[in-house]
């Protein structure tokens, strides 16, 4: 199971870190919410819990919890401007649709066998 930065998100997460003047690493996870099912979380991450993992990418930390690692199991995060939003995006391959707002997404069914 892995979480992979892109160069931009890794610069960002340690610019942020910087700026606060703590933390570990980005903390990012999954709740239920919005019209689709589900929504991305973040945080700072000023410890590693039980049960979390942390990732690595270009010299930056991501962690996430046990519960919310198969939701993002092989995403990658990146880091985008456009005009004057910036924010955090994923390419999760867990992800079936998102809502028209992009706000929340649904999972694809799990394989069954």
């Amino acid at each position: 199971m892995a979480i992979t930065l892109t160069e931009n998100a890794a610069k960002q997460i340690r610019k942020q870190l910087a700026k606060r003047g703590k933390g570990l690493a980005l903390r990012i996870g999954v709740k239920k919410v919005g019209c689709s099912g589900f929504a991305y979380t973040f945080d700072y991450a000023d410890e590693v819990r039980a049960g979390d993992q942390m990732f690595v990418s270009y010299n930056a930390n991501v962690i996430t919890d046990a519960g919310s690692l198969p939701f993002l199991d092989g995403s990658r995060v990146d880091f985008i401007r456009e005009g004057l939003n910036e924010s955090f995006r994923f390419d999760n391959p867990n992800v079936d649709n998102t809502c028209g707002c992009g706000e929340s997404f649904s999972l694809k069914e799990p394989a069954k066998v």
